[in-house]
């Protein structure tokens, strides 16, 4: 067993370490009747990237997967690999290999017999084929497995076979569809950190689905939210957090949810308020918080992250600039170890805050919000898009 070479230098292509390749997605569309699952998509993924494909069930990542692996065909569109396009290439020469959520591995075969069938398919040399299967082995710590049956596995065992399979091909493109949605709580967060050590190890380009926010956030260089078959906002785990383009994907990223609180924006000078019918919330100067081109009147939506709410007790705290205070009282508590969450409601809508967990706070109290404005997001509530910087 060699552990010394990497697993993507082989007999194959002695000269040159495969690497990871760039995708290209123009145009990209795929139509089943009147339903529109992946509509007129534009994506370029760089070489060696983690892209993640985020967003809730039916949005399209999954077809998106299909398509790039060529196991569907796109009504309109083209997909490029580095600079050649692969749109009419069959699966078996697209140079990917590709995970499903179901692992797929042939019951009557033995762990290394499952990782090699691809090579096998291929007609490899046996040296060869042994070779490669022992380096992957190695690489996913399965080398003392190799005999056994996928029945004598436990699922994080049977996982790896899934990755170990996908990987023995030399893929210069790996796609993962959802590979941990079959698994627990403890060991979808251990194969996450697992695949992470892969990539970084390998640097193959990764096209990964799901629809678990921290898994997105955990693993990925890039991520690619999406809703009714389009990409709605592009960019780093950062770009995506603090600066949601719209309130779809200010809410679904992030844990807890984004709060977010509606009312009618006034303005008096350079002053600007959001005015409700239970209370307002000054904002300050609106051109500092990128409200100074709306008009008063404009229906918006303050969005705010728990950690950016805080929570006193007793007398009314003193004014500081840049925060806004207002009366709250706490209708839900919930400890969670290192942090605890409340739910604070102010009028009839409500506001989540992180705060210690040697906070001497019940349910009921009645306590003072102070929202940290510059880090408070605003957004149309009509359009719902995202106003200011």
């Amino acid at each position: 067993m060699s552990t010394t070479q990497p697993v993507l230098e082989t007999a194959e292509q002695p000269e040159q370490l495969r690497t990871g390749a760039s995708v290209r997605i123009e145009n990209l569309s795929r139509y089943y009747g009147p339903v529109k699952a992946v509509d007129d998509l534009n994506l370029e993924i760089p070489a060696g990237t983690f892209l993640t494909l985020l967003g809730a069930s039916g949005c399209g990542k999954s077809t998106t997967l299909a398509l790039i692996a060529g196991l569907d065909r796109p009504n309109g569109g083209r997909i490029f690999l580095g600079d050649d396009d692969i749109t009419d290439l069959p699966p078996n020469e697209r140079e990917m290999a590709m995970v499903f959520q179901s692992y797929a591995l042939y019951p009557h075969m033995s762990v290394a017999e499952n990782i090699a069938f691809g090579l096998k398919l291929r007609r490899r040399p046996a040296a060869e084929i042994t070779q490669r299967v022992n380096d992957v082995a190695a690489l996913l710590d399965l080398s003392h497995l190799l005999d056994r049956r996928p029945s004598q596995l436990s699922g994080g065992q049977q996982q790896r076979v899934g990755l170990g399979r996908a990987l023995v091909k030399q893929p210069r493109v790996f796609l993962l569809d959802e590979p941990f949605s079959n698994l627990d709580a403890a060991l979808r967060a251990r194969m996450r950190t697992e695949i992470k050590h892969l990539h970084l190890r390998l640097g193959t380009t990764t096209v990964f689905v799901t629809h678990d926010q921290e898994e997105a956030m955990s693993l990925s260089d890039r991520i690619a939210v999406m809703k009714d078959g389009k990409v709605i906002q592009f960019g780093t785990q950062q770009d995506i957090y603090s600066r949601p383009a719209n309130l779809y994907v200010a809410t679904f990223v992030g844990s807890p949810q984004m709060s977010l609180v509606r009312g009618t924006l006034v303005k008096s000078g350079d002053s600007a308020t959001l005015h409700t019918e239970a209370f307002d919330l000054a904002l300050g100067d609106a051109n500092a918080i990128g409200l100074g081109s709306a008009q008063s009147g404009t229906a918006i939506v303050l969005g705010a992250r728990a950690e950016d709410v805080r929570v006193s007790l007793g007398e009314e705290p003193s004014p500081t600039t840049g925060v806004s205070v207002c009366k709250a009282s706490v209708i839900l508590i919930e400890p969670m170890g290192s942090d605890t969450f409340v739910e604070l409601r102010i009028g009839s809508q409500s506001v989540v805050a992180r705060i210690s967990p040697q906070a001497d706070i019940h349910l009921g109290d009645s306590v003072w919000l102070q929202l940290t404005i510059s880090r408070s997001h605003f957004f149309n509530g009509d359009t719902e898009e995202r106003l200011g910087p």
